[in-house]
């Protein structure tokens, strides 16, 4: 509530973006009840941080997985699994949880903080000290998709062969290099470039394609964490991407607040959710987070 009050500029670039986004009929009073929620979510997000510092079990506590026996059945298979989400507010931790549940899961994103010029030697020290309870809990390094590194592929089926768990966020932005690769795809009722990765892995390799969807309960303290049964890939990339997309939409619509992108505008001109102020596009790809994760 302290930074949704002092954060001015931030209020008012995510009240022009929600209305820009979800439509003019968004009330005054409904944004602006979004918008504090969306500071109100972040915060959390820090505090279950700051549990994984002291072990999981105190996570683990007020994190529920549902839907684990898809996952077990999946992985019963031995060619791994694919789970795709969405930039949800702590859908980090809430992996974190499934990892030390007895899953081992490996992540691909990218750190924008260690690649951007503006980031200082400090900010980086002080991301990387955030980060580092969550990496505890996965099972291999990062898998870092930025351009000229054609060996993540290979590295994201390595783990699938150890038929192990990655997990990939599908509405990442996509960097100006990779805009070429993007798919267009109905998304929060406009469309949205963006990458199919995780289906085109998942049709080379075989391994199962889950959907991993987290939200929060009114207490502000519990959440949940909601894995699907194994989504059909059989066909074109587009149309089984296009299903994914849909289930991390739907979720966003059901609480726009646990969406992490509404105040960066780069990123939403970067999907093409809304329109640039200048005529241009700015490469801005996954700085919302500063671990976004595209494939």
């Amino acid at each position: 509530d302290w930074h949704f009050r002092y954060q001015a500029g931030k209020r008012t670039e995510m009240d022009r973006n929600l209305r820009l986004v979800l439509g003019d009929e968004l009330s005054p009073a409904a944004a602006q009840q979004m918008t504090r929620e969306w500071f109100r979510l972040g915060a959390c997000g820090a505090v279950d941080v700051m549990r994984l510092r002291r072990g999981a079990q105190p996570l683990r506590r007020l994190v529920e997985i549902r839907g684990r026996e898809h996952l077990a059945a999946a992985l019963a298979a031995g060619k791994g699994a694919l789970v795709c989400t969405g930039h949800f507010h702590s859908h980090d931790s809430g992996f974190s949880v499934l990892h030390a549940s007895g899953f081992p899961v490996t992540t691909i994103g990218r750190r924008g903080y260690n690649y951007d010029a503006g980031t200082s030697s400090a900010e980086r020290w002080l991301w990387e000290l955030y980060f580092r309870p969550m990496r505890r809990y996965r099972q291999r390094p990062t898998i870092e998709p930025w351009p000229g590194r054609p060996q993540v592929a290979a590295q994201a089926a390595a783990v699938l062969r150890a038929n192990e768990v990655v997990r990939v966020t599908i509405d990442a932005p996509p960097l100006d290099s990779d805009r070429a690769r993007a798919v267009e795809v109905p998304f929060l009722g406009r469309h949205a470039g963006l990458l199919p990765g995780a289906v085109a892995l998942a049709q080379v390799t075989g391994a199962p394609l889950l959907m991993g969807i987290a939200h929060r309960a009114a207490d502000y303290r519990h959440q949940v964490l909601e894995i699907s049964a194994p989504v059909p890939v059989d066909g074109d990339i587009k149309t089984v991407f296009e299903r994914c997309a849909a289930e991390v939409s739907a979720a966003i619509q059901r609480n726009p607040a646990n969406w992490a992108f509404w105040p960066d505008t780069g990123d939403l001109v970067a999907m093409g959710l809304i329109p640039p102020r200048d005529g241009s596009r700015t490469d801005t790809g996954g700085r919302a987070c500063a671990e976004s994760s595209a494939a």
